[in-house]
């Protein structure tokens, strides 16, 4: 089956601006698909093993699985997640800031340790609040696309 790439997603992978402070570059080890629970170094995971299903884009108010959206990472999306206690505040201006966007998942997650935790595929930032201007950086330049293997797969569609 062939794929198709959209045309904004390339010019977003395109951008030559360098790196935004703070990005963490992590090199997990294979994009393979596994089955059941995945224990990673990192959390929130930015890349690695992960389920063959992916996790379709948009806003959760729960955590989710990290191994299905990793497979979303894959594919170029954005996973930005929250620590269960971020103020109300700061959540829904994160809400607004996604809303609408394609290739994006938004989710608290119940084990990181900074306030924000904004990932690409072996990507990830971690920021204290929101009115962070790299939040904003990062989801023009890293979220969607980046450096994902798939760029352009299915955002939707499974779990």
């Amino acid at each position: 089956m062939k794929r198709l790439i959209l045309p904004a997603l390339l010019a977003a992978c395109n951008q030559e601006d360098g790196d935004i402070e703070g990005v963490k570059r992590v090199q997990n080890e294979g994009d393979t698909h596994q089955e059941g629970r995945i224990t990673d170094a990192q959390t929130p995971s930015a890349g690695g093993p992960h389920h063959p299903g992916w996790q379709n884009c948009g806003v959760y108010d729960r955590p989710l699985y990290d191994e299905y959206a990793v497979h979303s990472l894959e594919y170029g999306a954005g996973w930005l997640t929250s620590r269960l206690d971020l103020p109300t505040g700061q959540l829904e201006a994160l809400k607004k800031l996604v809303e609408g966007r394609p290739y994006t998942v938004l989710s608290s997650h119940e084990t990181q340790l900074a306030p924000l935790v904004l990932s690409a595929w072996n990507k990830p930032l971690e920021v204290q609040a929101v009115s962070d201007p790299r939040v904003k950086s990062f989801l023009q330049k890293d979220g969607p696309g980046g450096e994902a293997p798939e760029i352009g797969a299915l955002c939707s569609g499974t779990v």
